[in-house]
């Protein structure tokens, strides 16, 4: 899609006391964009070709695994959150005792930048990774350039939750041998990416064989799910947020509503509210080039 952007491979670094491994595009004299992805899913999540039209724009754009995921440091030595901990937390509003919160994945993004000298950056934040956007910008204002949040949420527990079909789906017991879990993760994303957009089947089993070797790890999803079921709803203290932002949200989005994307965008004063027309919960490469431009403008501001 895009020619002549610069590449720099994959390296870990220490950072909060982990291995974060991580990648860029763009020049590195260029003001950063860091990319931080969501629930389960690894920076590779972050196609190379959006990252390469993101750099084309005159930045440096970093991608990186979150802790527990990919190859970065897995927690093998917390507690998994169990079933019962779910159950719990969906009946009774108890907490899971999750190892960890979101401002600890927050703490990670902030270390990344220290080992990497970035003293600002814009951030961009796809789904869980969009609340640990909204948790770096609460903490950490001053690091913070400009904040685009894409089919997140505040945290609000009133707020829809997903379609009956998905939870069901994503409550299966992850499989364990390869060919069978690419037919499992393949239904998932299709019913994730939704019908007005193709489906590029192809391409999603590739990046599904790949996450599988890159770092399959079933504990850690379940301790990054936990980590966002115990994280406090953030919207009294978006409402105090003073960061240019933008909300970009699909309309059919059947994991995470698009009324949270809305209550997101009326939570943090002065923010842009995108709603993307036949976007489920994926980032199809037809919206790439509007996505693109509107995190652009927004930068403008910041």
């Amino acid at each position: 899609m895009v020619d002549n952007i610069k590449y720099h491979e994959a390296q870990q670094i220490s950072a909060n006391g982990l291995q974060i491994t991580y990648e860029s595009f763009g020049d590195s004299a260029d003001p950063v964009i860091i990319l931080i992805m969501g629930l389960g899913t690894q920076m590779i999540h972050w196609n190379n070709q959006f990252c390469q039209l993101l750099a084309s724009k005159n930045f440096r754009v970093i991608r990186f695994d979150n802790r527990d995921i990919g190859k970065s440091t897995w927690l093998k030595d917390c507690p998994v959150p169990s079933m019962w901990d779910f159950i719990g937390n969906s009946l009774f509003n108890k907490k899971v005792n999750a190892p960890y919160l979101l401002d600890d994945m927050a703490d990670d993004t902030i270390a990344l930048m220290d080992a990497l000298n970035v003293n600002k950056a814009h951030l961009v934040g796809a789904s869980m990774g969009g609340m640990i956007a909204q948790c770096i910008a609460l903490k950490y204002p001053i690091r913070v350039s400009s904040l685009t949040s894409i089919m997140s949420t505040t945290g609000d527990r009133s707020l829809p939750k997903p379609k009956m079909r998905i939870s069901v789906k994503l409550l299966k017991p992850v499989v364990r041998e390869i060919e069978q879990y690419v037919v499992q993760i393949l239904d998932v994303w299709r019913m994730l990416h939704g019908d007005h957009f193709p489906f590029d089947q192809e391409s999603v089993e590739k990046l599904i064989r790949e996450s599988w070797q890159r770092g399959f790890n079933p504990a850690g999803v379940i301790r990054q799910l936990g980590a966002i079921i115990d994280s406090p709803d953030r919207t009294l203290d978006l409402q105090q947020l003073q960061i240019p932002s933008l909300i970009i949200h699909g309309d059919i989005d059947p994991l995470v509503p698009v009324e949270c994307g809305i209550a997101t965008a009326a939570a943090i004063p002065g923010a842009t509210l995108k709603i993307m027309e036949g976007m489920g919960h994926t980032l199809p490469v037809e919206l790439w080039p509007k996505i693109v431009d509107d995190i652009e403008e927004l930068t403008k501001a910041g």
